[in-house]
């Protein structure tokens, strides 16, 4: 019977080897079904995950709820929290009701006050664009009058084009022009497609996350309970320590940020209304966006929106960069450390390479979340050094490992006595 388990487990072993090789041959080299298994996976689970992201966002919302107002004055945060838990579901339910009303409350101020405003920006944006364009003209006539050498290389260049985009029109646009058109309305179609497809994810989200705010304990006890069930105990708490920690770092960044991005946005609505600037809801809404983008935001931000401005009035483009400045001198020294803290543990070097990292990888998303991931990754490779430092007796501090310092695995060595 031995000898039969033993072969058993070979055989499994064999077989897993040989699958994993397979799928990482067909991901690689070949017709791509795990990646295209994963994605419709994710395409399927899509609403789940919206209303887990949701649920995580809102969760310190709803605990707030559930714990002043109808938790006991008295007592610490634990007593609190349990005479709330004592007292049902019926607290869990007028917490989670009210914290829903106030994001619609919030939702409606957005759409009864700022949307309108963006609305009649774009529109004024949109009616002023020859304008803007003879102006912009003007300016590449003008750079070119003053400088000859300039004017015969672009009118050279200008011929160049003009030749490439003529033989384009002929070879490849005109004998395609159908299956163009046919193209631009299935883009139409597919386009409303999306938009219907994401509001109906959102809407089975919203109802997904008032699912997962109502058992979130019963949640964290299940997942507790599968850790006990597959790693050691000692494992265990390695694991439920490195989660606490990945959730410190995830929840304090993720809505640290969106709250110090909706600051930002509504003082620079604030400062450009006081300024008299041209589109000043257009460039709120893209300032306050572009600043969830940690260290590039402020630029990203600030570059359109000054050159929105100088088409209107130049002078106001200088005064708006002196403001913008400001605010973001506020945000870095008074603002973000107030919110954010020191959350991620990263320095300045390793926010930037996180920052391009995921930006190439998953775009906008990549350069918001790669902050946080790359703080969690720089947490644990911390961990494990510093463990296989004290395995090894050895300081943990960086300072003892700079130049100019003695060999920390060398001992030092020992005066001479004065007899000697």
């Amino acid at each position: 019977m031995i000898w039969k388990n033993r072969y058993v487990k070979w055989g499994l072993t064999v077989f897993c080897t040989v699958g994993a090789l397979l799928l990482f041959y067909d991901t690689v080299f070949s017709s791509h079904a795990l990646i295209d298994f994963v994605k419709k996976l994710f395409k399927a689970a899509q609403p789940v995950l919206y209303g887990a992201f949701m649920a995580y966002l809102l969760a310190p919302v709803v605990n707030f709820f559930e714990l002043r107002p109808f938790a006991p004055p008295s007592g610490s945060y634990r007593t609190q929290e349990a005479g709330a838990r004592k007292n049902g579901k019926g607290i869990r339910a007028v917490s989670i009701l009210l914290t829903w009303a106030l994001i619609l409350v919030m939702v409606y101020v957005l759409f009864s006050i700022l949307i309108p405003e963006l609305y009649k920006s774009l529109q004024q944006l949109l009616s002023n664009i020859e304008t803007y364009y003879q102006t912009i003209s003007g300016w590449v006539q003008h750079l070119l009058e003053t400088n000859p050498a300039l004017e015969r290389w672009a009118a050279q260049q200008m011929d160049t084009y003009y030749q490439l985009m003529e033989n384009w029109v002929k070879n490849e646009l005109l004998p395609h022009a159908t299956t163009l058109m046919g193209m631009l309305s299935g883009g139409v179609f597919s386009g409303v497609y999306s938009v219907v497809s994401f509001f109906s994810d959102l809407l089975v989200g919203i109802i997904v996350s008032v699912y997962f705010l109502a058992t979130k304990e019963s949640c964290a006890a299940h997942a507790r309970k599968v850790a006990y069930s597959v790693f050691s105990e000692k494992q265990v708490g390695w694991v439920l320590r490195g989660t606490a920690k990945v959730d410190r770092i995830f929840s304090g960044f993720v809505r640290g940020k969106l709250l110090d991005s909706l600051i930002i946005g509504v003082l620079c609505f604030l400062g450009c209304t006081v300024l008299k600037m041209p589109y000043t809801p257009l460039v709120s809404v893209i300032v306050g966006v572009t600043n969830v983008i940690p260290f590039f935001g402020p630029f990203l931000g600030a570059i359109p929106s000054t050159f929105l401005i100088l088409l209107v009035s130049p002078m106001k483009a200088v005064y708006f960069v002196i403001f913008v400045l400001a605010l973001q001198q506020l945000d870095g020294n008074v603002i973000g450390p107030k919110i954010l803290g020191d959350k991620t543990g990263l320095s300045s070097l390793w926010v930037i390479i996180a920052i391009l990292i995921g930006g190439s990888f998953f775009g906008l998303a990549g350069m918001f979340f790669g902050v946080p991931v790359c703080a969690c990754l720089y947490s644990l490779v911390t961990f494990l050094v510093e463990l296989r430092l004290k395995e090894k007796g050895l300081p943990l501090e960086t300072a003892a490992y700079g130049s100019g310092q003695r060999d920390p695995a060398v001992p030092a060595e020992t005066p001479p006595s004065s007899g000697e």
